[in-house]
């Protein structure tokens, strides 16, 4: 029987190829939206327990999150230099971290920060070593600058017609290694550096220099190394976030209850991720329901090509009665024929959905930094045998009509 049903297959490759890509095509279509939906859910809490608890003034918590560890640009809301001295003095910190946004080079983004993030985040340094100096930058692991190579800010970025700061220049004196974050694309450079290329003196007053136009101080001076980790004081700048390592996880949760007093908000990013995956079930659902829209549709294509196709081998089946075949192999080389095509449709639809979610990941990756991990778990091979059991029941409908074929009426159709 198997022999027989290859040789048919075979014979009739051109009708059997279109109902394996129609049935490859509409489970790929499912598979990739749900291993996608999963990798990005995998990797951004993945990048998020890289960071303890982030502290920000009053607003949004998810804009809190998406800007300070995800490094979407979006202007925050300012905390004063007041909430990092007191954080600076809490005996609960193990470490903290100002960060500051704004700037871009080349496309990557420029965030001002402690030396404490940068060795914490990775680990360590791949190649060379942390800022020293105002003028020394840090780059992520996927930065495409070598070591020694000038930074030239740009505040803003070239596509919101951004304009480059001609008060310093970095130089790169050391990579991070690998994060599967977002700061794998950014480039780390002091804080006081940030502050003072934007007009900010040490001392949290703004500088208004009636020559710029734009209140920079374009003669200073960068200041000494020692200077760059000397203790935070309530005259320092406004900050939109300080990243928060607590000594422990009950000093955490004492923190984050200690500043959700209305004027700052803490927050545990995977908490907030947690809520933000909440609302996006309802896209997921409607990812999913547009899909089993389209397998719906395959579905019954298939009923129609099969009802076209047992109609076309009506004297085939006759003569196979006719020479005395059973009932029950006429369903059985019928059945086998249609089960094996969809059965391949639905393997290949697998690969495709794995490789075009490998794609997009590795979009997602290049553009954000961030490691997105594809790959298959438990409840897929559910799906899997939940997809080869309908197959089984659509594929025996051309079977039951072979059945029920008297070889008479085929003959003399």
């Amino acid at each position: 029987m198997i022999r027989f049903i290859l040789a048919d297959l075979r014979r009739l490759w051109a009708g059997s190829l279109v109902v394996v890509l129609l049935v490859a095509l509409a489970t790929g279509l499912g598979v990739s939206v749900i291993l996608q939906e999963r990798a990005l859910r995998l990797g951004s809490a993945r990048a998020a327990d890289k960071f303890d608890l982030v502290i920000g003034a009053g607003g949004s918590e998810t804009q809190l999150v998406l800007s300070s560890i995800f490094l979407q640009p979006s202007p925050l809301p300012l905390m004063s230099g007041e909430v990092l001295a007191k954080l600076a003095a809490d005996p609960r910190v193990a470490w903290l971290s100002p960060v500051g946004f704004g700037d871009s080079f080349s496309g990557y983004p420029v965030v001002g920060t402690s030396t404490a993030l940068p060795a914490d985040l990775s680990g360590g340094f791949s190649e060379g070593q942390g800022f020293a100096a105002e003028t020394e930058a840090v780059v992520g692991a996927a930065v495409a600058l070598p070591l020694g190579s000038e930074i030239k800010p740009m505040h803003g970025t070239s596509q919101t017609g951004g304009h480059t700061h001609t008060e310093i220049v970095y130089r790169v004196t050391g990579r991070m290694k690998a994060t599967g974050t977002a700061w794998d694309r950014a480039i780390l450079v002091p804080i006081q550096a940030v502050w003072h290329i934007h007009g900010l003196e040490a001392h949290g007053e703004t500088e208004h220099d009636e020559a710029g136009h734009d209140g920079h101080d374009h003669d200073h001076e960068p200041e000494s190394d020692h200077d760059l980790d000397a203790d935070w004081s309530a005259e320092t700048p406004a900050v939109p976030a300080i990243m928060v390592k607590p000594k422990t996880i009950a000093d955490a949760y004492k923190l984050r209850q200690d500043y959700r007093n209305g004027s700052t908000v803490a927050v545990f990013p995977g908490e907030v991720l947690t809520n933000l995956y909440a609302t996006l079930g309802d896209a997921k659902r409607i990812l999913v329901a547009v899909a089993s829209g389209a397998q719906g549709l395959v579905a019954a294509s298939l009923i129609l090509v099969t009802v076209i196709h047992i109609g076309q081998r009506r004297r085939q089946i006759g003569a196979l009665r006719a020479f005395g075949a059973p009932r029950h192999a006429i369903f059985g080389i019928v059945w086998g024929e249609f089960f094996a095509l969809i059965a391949i449709g639905i393997a290949g639809g697998f690969g495709l959905g794995y490789g075009a979610a490998l794609m997009l990941s590795g979009l997602f990756s290049t553009s954000s930094g961030i490691t997105v991990p594809v790959g298959f778990a438990r409840q897929d091979m559910i799906l899997a045998l939940l997809l080869l059991g309908f197959g089984a029941l659509l594929a025996a409908l051309p079977a039951v009509l072979a059945y029920r074929q008297s070889p008479a009426q085929a003959l003399r159709a």
